[in-house]
């Protein structure tokens, strides 16, 4: 699929993680490439390769084994403009205003990935001025549902409805406790079920220590959402949400715009972005 990686990873619970940003040649420094590289992993294709190490590349091979929809998949999709807003993001002389701007830019680029292949569809006629032409729209009656990660959450899917011609927005507000690291929810405006068959996109622009993430999906689990059912999206991941998310949603579906080696002892990815919160709206 163009703009989108061929092959995002399986972060199976019992292995390492491999984070390509393409589809044959990823770049790693030495220590990433001893400490995050698993001996194999899987495309999303009927394809599947292994990682071949060399100091600081992996190489993708052909192999030939199955994939399972049970494992979670990582999308990092290659494409100059995520790269381009993510660099915007990482500086720190980035103001305010272009921060935010640049959260809700990459935030589109984003959902446009995610919605690929996945939103359901009316298939009909229409006249046009020179005939009649066979059409297919997105289906009004099935919206997808946004749950953004207050507050951050707010920046990254500020566009969503540019994307998405049918939404319904449900806001979850929730803070971590800066020395435990545990989440605690303020704001919840979920349903109390969701339709049966419902297509969740879950905004958090930083998987750090992956506490934040898990809490949420648990709250949509509750409501009768489906891991199947939910894409997560994110602007700089890193390996222990990662983890956690692997080990508890097989077959979740994540968007990221990159994704760091480490988590610092105050639950802040590195080199990440800083706190896109605050960030994002200057408090």
């Amino acid at each position: 699929m163009a703009g989108i990686i061929h092959a995002p990873t399986h972060f199976p619970p019992d292995s390492a993680y491999l984070f390509p940003t393409r589809s044959t040649r990823h770049a790693f420094s030495s220590h990433l490439t001893s400490s995050l590289i698993p001996s194999s992993y899987k495309l999303s294709s009927s394809r599947s390769f292994s990682a071949i190490k060399r100091p600081g590349i992996v190489t993708a091979v052909k192999e030939k084994a199955p994939i399972t929809e049970e494992r979670m998949l990582v999308f990092v999709p290659p494409h100059s403009l995520i790269k381009h807003w993510i660099s915007v993001l990482r500086n720190e002389q980035t103001p305010c205003p272009i921060f935010k701007n640049a959260m809700a830019e990459l935030g589109r680029l984003l959902i446009y990935e995610a919605a690929r292949d996945w939103l359901p569809t009316v298939i009909g006629e229409i006249q046009t001025p020179m005939g009649v032409a066979s059409v297919e729209f997105i289906d009004p009656r099935e919206p997808v549902a946004i749950v953004p990660i207050l507050r951050a959450g707010l920046a990254l899917v500020e566009h969503a409805s540019s994307i998405l011609p049918a939404t319904k927005t449900y806001h979850l507000g929730m803070s971590r406790n800066e020395e435990t690291l545990q989440p605690s929810i303020y704001l919840n405006k979920l349903p109390d079920k969701f339709p049966e068959g419902s297509r969740v996109l879950v905004v958090d622009p930083m998987l750090a220590t992956g506490g934040t993430i898990v809490a949420a999906i648990d709250l949509l689990k509750d409501r009768g959402v489906e891991n199947k059912q939910i894409k997560v999206i994110s602007a700089v991941a890193a390996p222990p949400a990662l983890q956690k998310l692997s080990e508890k949603f097989p077959g979740l579906h994540v968007y990221a715009g990159t994704i760091d080696p480490t988590v610092d002892e105050k639950g802040f990815i590195v080199p990440g972005l800083g706190d896109a919160g605050d960030r994002s709206f200057g408090t």
